[in-house]
């Protein structure tokens, strides 16, 4: 048992550090910039101090990362506790004030008086990057749905018509919009021009979206206000995008390449609906490490597919969604629970028997993705990879 406690209160330029002992005495209360030589000698202070101690932070990457690696480097116990965590503790700590100097207390007196805290431990580099990349995919891919929309709106705002019949998440809508915008320009033209010209851009498919086009373009003869400046508009938006999508199906190869040398590729892939993105966005958000957990039922609170009891006096057996749970981990179980409706039959069954019981749709889903992450456990679990007929099953 620690000795000492001490808590982090981490922060983008710096930390404050409280320590305390077992009867909740401040020992130690310092400011430290977020350098190393700083945190070297804090360290050195709080080990003169005991040289048992357990470290406590509210943040487990971002600013607090360089804190976290000199601690593990160090041999420490570092474990970590949200800031929601923190601000609920808070009030039951005298004084309504908030400081950083108080929230670094409280956090060292968390980690002395529970026992239900994940401790943080140095990653594995795989993880890591796929974190990284599948991190910055999801700013790329928010990034196109926002111009994407941008790019509906300025085309409605000239050529709804043409708005209407395109979808512009596809290479050939968005090339014809990078050269025609309007539908005088469209007519005059023609489809057969229209056609051969992007063709020559290499576009699938082109007799048809230059028919589609071309029939837009003979239903509108008004020219709208603006329509110069926003045809304009329109073909840069469409160049954005198209850039987004070089930008992002590079991000997946990378993935891709990064994630085939975790040793738990095969596993993860070889169930229905997870495939290369969504099983690099698992390994991200847990980690790959499933005795952090402890259990399935901890990991499927942990991604927000689990319900939680929510009784009160005489009524029991209400249950509620969540309201702490990994919002990412939680994407990822869900979309892959609604690939898995099309690609698996086993998983279709489940479905429309949940359905069946008077389920709703994304109530059925989330029981499935619930159902998965039991599967998804084992295999991790055994190192094997999935299958219809479990080996257990084909012995008996």
């Amino acid at each position: 048992m620690a000795a000492i406690w001490a808590g982090i209160d981490a922060g983008k330029t710096h930390h404050h550090c409280v320590a305390i002992n077992e009867s909740g005495q401040r020992l130690l209360s310092r400011r430290v910039a977020n350098d190393e030589p700083e945190l070297l000698e804090l360290l050195a202070d709080v080990l003169a101090l005991s040289e048992t101690v357990a470290w406590g932070i509210d943040l487990a990457d971002g600013g607090a990362a360089l804190a976290i690696s000199i601690l593990l480097n160090h041999d420490q116990q570092v474990h970590y506790i949200s800031g929601r965590a923190i601000h609920r503790a808070s009030e039951s700590y005298r004084g309504e004030g908030k400081t950083d100097a108080k929230d670094a207390a409280v956090i060292a007196d968390q980690i002395r008086i529970r026992r239900d805290l994940h401790p943080i431990h140095t990653g594995d580099e795989t993880v890591i990057d796929l974190k990284i990349l599948t991190g910055r995919r999801m700013d790329l891919v928010a990034d196109r749905t926002r111009t994407v929309n941008r790019l509906r709106a300025q085309l409605t705002s000239i050529f709804p018509g043409l708005e209407r019949v395109l979808d512009l998440t596809n290479k050939g809508p968005l090339t014809l919009l990078t050269g025609y915008q309007a539908p005088a320009a469209i007519r005059r033209l023609g489809a057969k021009r229209l056609e051969t010209w992007l063709r020559n851009r290499k576009v699938l498919r082109a007799d048809q979206l230059a028919a589609t086009a071309v029939e837009a373009a003979e239903r509108q003869h008004t020219s709208l206000p603006g329509e110069k400046l926003t045809a304009q508009m329109v073909h840069t938006l469409a160049k954005e995008v198209m850039a987004l999508n070089e930008h992002v199906a590079e991000l997946d190869k990378l993935i891709e390449a990064r994630f085939r040398d975790h040793y738990h590729f095969e596993v993860i892939t070889s169930m229905p609906g997870l495939g290369i993105i969504l099983g690099a966005e698992f390994l991200a958000a847990t980690g790959g490490d499933m005795a952090v957990f402890g259990t399935p039922d901890r990991l499927a609170g942990f991604g927000g597919v689990a319900p939680v009891p929510r009784d009160s006096g005489k009524v029991s057996g209400n249950l509620r969604r969540p309201q702490r749970y990994n919002r990412r981990l939680q994407r990822v179980l869900y979309t892959s629970a609604l690939f898995s409706i099309r690609r698996s039959e086993e998983s279709r069954r489940f479905y429309d028997r949940k359905r069946a019981e008077g389920k709703r749709h994304t109530q059925a889903v989330l029981a499935l993705a619930r159902r998965r992450v039991n599967v998804l456990w084992a295999l991790l679990r055994d190192g094997r990879t999935y299958e219809l007929t479990p080996p257990t099953a084909l012995a008996a």
